[in-house]
């Protein structure tokens, strides 16, 4: 009961007899961090990342130093950098810190604290150097991949919104939208998604915050075109899920990236109706129709096939829709003359191909 129970309003749990300092139990600090008390405990025996203060009967308390040096250890690791390596540096964080170092290294100028250790950076999609790689990170079963998708699971795993969207922006911001998205933001959403149906209902939380900030990273990075580029001067694509289909990350991770070859879009979401599809299409002209389904439950051939015979325009001069289907949904099942990109940047060589004669987007 005593590690479940709210201390003061500054969160420390201070009990009769003992001094200021006595700092917080272990449950305490472990929601006040974001992670399990098993997690603490675990850090404690296999890294020496423990408390400075045991109360009778071995209960643990953590002060504010022993607390500021968690915090480091929650934040290299959310970076990705081993926890091994995170505990020295914390550990050596919180050793500077005190009142006696400080004069230590104001009495020696040359003597300078050496900076936390971090996950070295991914090398971008192909460079000589070849990225980070892991093969576990917060208990997902993320298998053989880069570096930065460990300390994005970690995060998402102790729901700690503000380092998984950090990290999101980070990977976006230095490897550029395709990598972040096939090398990070998938394997993750993958990882997630294969815990989550193997632990019952577990995990349902994590998929969902994750999705969420992967959702908010991309529309962030979802350029705008220029006024002067009106539907009526360049068609569109249009970015559609079939009917039934709620998955739309995919889409969103097209759309951005369509937007930074500067081409016009119109995305709809999730489940389109295929009254609402069709309409759309007669409506707006598309170059081309991106028609989205994770399941084979929702791929549909039919209105695949429906959509790409859709004509419009004068007669003599009628056009139709280039239409893709993409997702794992369509399996093998395809049609002449409706491509099916496997991976966003086969969807956007296609796309771009698909307006390259009009010089709208210029070579790679």
């Amino acid at each position: 009961m005593g590690e479940t129970e709210a201390g003061p309003a500054d969160g420390y749990e201070v009990t009769d007899g003992e001094g200021p300092d006595a700092g917080l139990t272990t449950g305490g600090l472990a929601r006040r961090l974001g992670v399990s008390p098993t997690t603490l405990r675990s850090w404690d025996r296999r890294y020496g990342i423990g408390p400075a203060v045991r109360a009778e009967g071995r209960h643990r308390r953590w002060t504010p130093r022993d607390v500021e040096m968690l915090e480091t250890m929650c934040r290299l690791t959310s970076s990705g950098v081993p926890p091994a390596e995170a505990a020295r540096a914390a550990r050596e964080g919180v050793r500077r810190s005190t009142p006696a170092a400080e004069a230590s290294v104001r009495a020696e100028p040359s003597v300078r604290a050496e900076p936390p250790v971090r996950a070295e950076p991914s090398a971008p999609s192909g460079s000589p150097t070849a990225p980070a790689r892991s093969r576990a990170a917060g208990g997902l079963p993320l298998g053989d991949v880069r570096q930065e998708c460990r300390g994005l699971a970690r995060a998402a795993v102790r729901l700690d919104a503000p380092a998984v969207e950090d990290q999101l922006a980070s990977v976006v911001e230095e490897h550029g939208l395709i990598v972040a998205w096939q090398e990070v933001m998938m394997p993750t959403l993958h990882a997630v998604g294969r815990k989550w149906a193997s632990s019952g209902d577990r995990y349902v939380e994590v998929e969902h915050l994750l999705s969420w900030h992967v959702s908010t990273t991309l529309r962030r990075h979802t350029r705008a075109r220029a006024p002067q580029a009106t539907a009526s001067a360049v068609e569109p694509v249009l970015l559609a899920c079939a009917p039934g289909e709620q998955h739309t990350l995919p889409l969103e991770a097209l759309n951005a990236g369509l937007g930074e070859l500067g081409l016009p879009t119109r995305m709809f979401g999730a489940a389109v109706p295929a009254e609402a599809l069709t309409a759309a299409v007669q409506r707006l002209g598309p170059r081309a129709v991106v028609l989205w389904a994770q399941s084979r439950s929702t791929a549909s051939l039919p209105l695949a096939r429906h959509v790409a015979g859709t004509r419009w325009g004068v007669k003599g001069a009628r056009r139709q829709p280039l239409v893709l289907t993409a997702g794992p949904g369509w399996g093998s099942r395809s049609a002449p003359g409706m491509p099916r990109p496997t991976t966003l940047r086969d969807a956007l060589d296609l796309l771009r191909a698909a307006y390259g004669a009009d010089g709208l987007v210029g070579p790679r």
